[in-house]
């Protein structure tokens, strides 16, 4: 059987482009996978950068949800110490109320921002210390067997939220095999514990009523186009904007800069590290990209693998999506 396919769509605001835009992008991109087969589309949790809209998680789910009929939809995923685990069940409850057997619900322990937007969202550095309980805590309000007395969450849907794990470091692998919860890796963007911490996973995995085995999704980053040209024009357009954004919200921001000093930048050591960070990426035609998420999939044994289309234009991120269902044999 191919590997499982899913999305990692991160709700971008492009250039000269609005939120509402960006939305009505991510409705198209969840109906593209639901057509081609993929397996679901998560959105992530940020706050504060004005390229990503996908701040307030569950109401993005909740609209996409309305306008598809059945692809599963989820968060890849909520910062659950930004949350108490109370508010986090009522609101995934209710989405599982109003579109049973869609939803999906990644945690992770970073803020998804800024130490200054961290104290407007009123969370402080130990945070995160708690999240191994807030984990479980949640759990048990999904469940509707509450760890806390006297509390419990409203609406308790009839099917129960399945929990994902996600993490770039060996104590998220860790929490998800002692917990027995499937296990997602930041690799499109954090891919330096990749290896090590897949093998953490599944040497230290538990089952559980969620699950009997180690379930392991690893992010990759795709930018596929009829030909090679076009695909690699895209990455360069935008890993370009990708890095203006991150000098920007730096002590250099506010500057505008050319192609060819952001093609320095990236050549610097500061740079360096940054285009380190999407080191799994696949780039080209369908042929090219096939080969590149095989080999990534059998080198990590993922059971599936979450892609992130960057290519700018909304319509290159749809045809990328159609090309790599295409190329996997995961098309209907």
């Amino acid at each position: 059987m191919p590997v499982a396919l899913s999305i990692l769509d991160l709700a971008p605001i492009a250039p000269g482009r609005t939120a509402r835009d960006s939305f009505a992008a991510s409705v198209e991109l969840a109906r593209a996978a639901e057509r081609s087969g993929y397996r679901r589309v998560w959105y992530a949790e940020h706050h504060n950068m004005p390229t990503i809209a996908s701040s307030a998680t569950s109401l993005v789910i909740a609209h996409v949800a309305e306008h598809t009929d059945a692809i599963r939809l989820g968060a890849g995923g909520i910062m659950l110490p930004n949350h108490s685990p109370l508010v986090i069940a009522e609101q995934f409850g209710t989405l599982e109320t109003l579109f049973p057997g869609r939803i999906d619900l990644g945690l992770g322990r970073a803020p998804g921002t800024d130490r200054q937007t961290m104290r407007a969202i009123r969370r402080d550095a130990t945070s995160a210390d708690t999240f191994p309980q807030d984990v479980l805590e949640l759990q048990g309000y999904l469940r509707g067997e509450s760890r806390v007395e006297g509390v419990q969450a409203v609406p308790t849907a009839p099917t129960e939220v399945p929990l994902y794990l996600l993490g770039s470091s060996l104590f998220g692998a860790q929490l998800a095999a002692q917990l027995g919860l499937p296990y997602a890796f930041a690799s499109h963007f954090a891919p330096d514990a990749l290896h090590e911490a897949v093998a953490v996973y599944r040497e230290q995995f538990r089952p559980s009523a969620q699950l009997a085995e180690p379930y392991l999704i690893a992010g990759v980053n795709v930018f596929a186009a009829e030909d090679h040209d076009a695909a690699e024009a895209q990455r360069r357009i935008s890993y370009r904007n990708r890095a203006r954004a991150f000098i920007k919200r730096g002590p250099a921001g506010g500057g505008e800069f050319s192609d060819d000093e952001i093609d320095e930048f990236l050549a610097s050591p500061g740079g360096e590290q940054l285009s380190a960070m999407t080191r799994y990426t696949a780039v080209g035609n369908p042929d090219e990209v096939r080969a590149f998420l095989e080999s990534f999939a059998a080198a990590t044994g993922a059971d599936e693998l979450i892609t992130a289309h960057h290519a700018e234009r909304v319509e290159d991120r749809l045809r990328s999506v159609e090309l790599t269902a295409k190329a996997l044999g995961v098309s209907s």
